[in-house]
């Protein structure tokens, strides 16, 4: 294995944008338009992507997946350098995991992207 990116499935991607390209500096590498609107999208920043896929276009490109139930639910986990930095970045984005230390020796803070994700941003301590 090289690599894991998701994709994640939703109505519409443009109210998911701001967030990974205004606030945390994301760029869309990838772009693909279903009518009027954006059916599926890349964003990378450094070694970190996302895929956003609408569901009209996953409707389109592969029915019978489309046709599934997505009654599971997906965090994302982001490892980064300075969690103070992305804390700054978060202003006004509702926090469902209040900044705080973990057992597993990180200091994490755990929002909801526009689109409905969770997604935790953590820092690790200098390991010895």
């Amino acid at each position: 294995m090289k690599k894991l990116t998701p994709v994640l499935y939703v109505e519409e991607i443009e109210p998911c944008l701001p967030f990974w390209v205004e606030r945390l500096g994301f760029q869309k590498v990838t772009e693909v338009p279903e009518g009027d609107k954006l059916g599926f999208v890349i964003l990378a920043k450094g070694n970190v992507q996302v895929m956003y896929q609408s569901r009209a276009s996953l409707e389109k490109d592969l029915p019978a997946l489309a046709k599934m139930s997505f009654k599971s639910s997906t965090g994302l986990f982001i490892e980064v350098e300075k969690i103070s930095e992305v804390v700054e970045r978060l202003q006004g984005v509702e926090v469902v995991v209040p900044l705080r230390e973990t057992f597993y020796g990180a200091t994490e803070i755990g929002v909801r992207a526009p689109c409905g994700n969770l997604v935790t941003f953590a820092e690790f301590a200098a390991r010895k």
